[in-house]
Parts: structure tokens; sequence; C-alpha cells
């Protein structure tokens, strides 16, 4: 071992004896998220925008249910999934889940992209994978990797830092993108082995490709909407021709 690389390991040691610092749990991370999507609803509701169209939340509940339902099936051995879902009338909104499964999914966007039932089952079922995967945990876990000064803080001062900290937000890029790839592929196959065709599934990326001439718009956590397309329609083929074996797109 080189002697930066030792002097980097004694400097770790010294900041965890310091603080008493431990590793990152699933359950802080849950409680945190908790604590956000409580602020985020009640905004929300204070606001007049939170779940305004019965009929809406009443068709996104059935669909989320199903789902919900499937990922206890893909592993009956595992605590139950208290999914908690609720829609945005805030058009800047689209969908996201916290970990410990909070939705939040927004009107606007579902109708903008005139989705069917299937194309909206890919959606959650992709945000249902990111709290499945625990995804939020491994982001936490990938920041303390690389700067493991943030065992020595408290978990909200990093917490703080993964959503606005432009520095570690950048070297976390490529963690988020490969969590959002994950997400659709599990995703995909969880709605599938749910009871929707997997074509009929696929056509949200689609539509997303076409959305306001997107195909080519990429962010630094997403890939470019034709790539989640043509990755999808590639997934679906062998689903629903029975070439693909689900059992090894399951995230549980």
């Amino acid at each position: 071992m080189s002697l930066p690389r030792i002097a980097a390991v004694f400097t770790m040691c010294l900041l965890l004896a310091s603080a008493g610092a431990r590793a990152v749990t699933q359950a802080e991370v849950v409680a945190g998220a908790e604590k956000m999507y409580r602020e985020r609803v009640a905004e929300l509701a204070r606001a007049g925008m939170l779940d305004s169209d019965a009929a809406f939340v009443a068709r996104v509940q059935r669909i989320a249910r199903r789902l919900g339902e499937q990922a206890t099936r893909d592993a009956p051995g595992a605590p139950v999934w208290m999914w908690e879902i609720h829609t945005s009338d805030d058009a800047d909104d689209n969908a996201s889940c916290m970990a410990g499964g909070k939705i939040l999914l927004s009107q606007a966007y579902v109708e903008r992209l005139a989705l069917t039932d299937a194309e909206l089952a890919m959606v959650l079922s992709h945000e249902m994978q990111h709290a499945i995967l625990r995804h939020n945990l491994k982001e936490y876990e990938e920041a303390i990797r690389l700067v493991p000064a943030w065992l020595a803080k408290p978990f909200s001062a990093l917490e703080d830092a993964v959503d606005n900290d432009a520095g570690l937000m950048a070297r976390l890029e490529a963690i988020n993108k490969e969590q959002e790839i994950e997400a659709d592929r599990f995703g995909l196959a969880m709605a599938w082995r749910a009871g929707w065709k997997a074509m009929d599934l696929a056509r949200y990326f689609r539509k997303l490709d076409l959305s306001r001439n997107m195909g080519t718009w990429s962010n630094p956590i997403h890939p470019a909407p034709r790539q989640r397309w043509h990755a999808a329609r590639s997934q679906a083929e062998l689903l629903d021709s029975g070439k693909l074996d689900a059992a090894r797109t399951s995230g549980n």
C-alpha cells in the first residue's frame, strides 16, 4: 500500500475514533425520508394541490396496489412494504419514491404524456424499485466511500449535501445513472410479472422519447429517453417471447 493510501486510511480511522462515527443505516435513511415526505405532502396540502382528483387517485392506488402485491410475491420472506402514494397538482413534479416506499406522482405529468394504465404502471414500478433496491442507502454509502469524512458528521448534514452540494452531487452522478437504469430494468420486469404485457409497459419510454422533442435529451442522472426506450423495447421483446428469465430481473 502506498504512503498516501496509508495516510488516508489512518486519517479515516482517526475520524471514526474521535467522533464515534458509524455507517449509515437503512432505518436512518427511512426516517429522514419520512420527514422530508411529510413536509412535502403538508406543503402541497396547504396549497390545495394534494390528491385533488378522486378518480385519478383511485386509478393510481389501484395500479400501485397490484404492483405492491407483486413486490410481496417476489420476496415473500421480506418485511411487508408499507407503500404510501399521494398525487400532486404541481406541474413541476413528475414521479418520485423515497426510502421506505413513499411515492409522489404528478397528475399533470401523467396527463401530459397521456399514459395508459400499463404505462402508468411502468412509472410506478420504476419508482418502487428505488425503494426495493435501497437506492437511497446505496447513494449515501457511495458518498461516504468517496468522502470518508462524512462519517464524522451528523447524518442530516450528509442528507442535505446529497441533494444540495453541487460538488458531491457531481461525484454521485455515475451511481445515480446506474440506479435509474436498474430501476427501469427491474421495474419493467416486476410490472410484467404483475400481469401487464411487457411491450405495453415499455411504450412509456417511447412516449417519453417523443415528448417535447426529448429524444436526444439527457441529464446527469438519467440516460437519454431514446436510450431508455431502446433498452426497454429489447427487454420487453424478450419477456413477452419467453426468452428472458424474469427471475433474473427481480430486485428483491
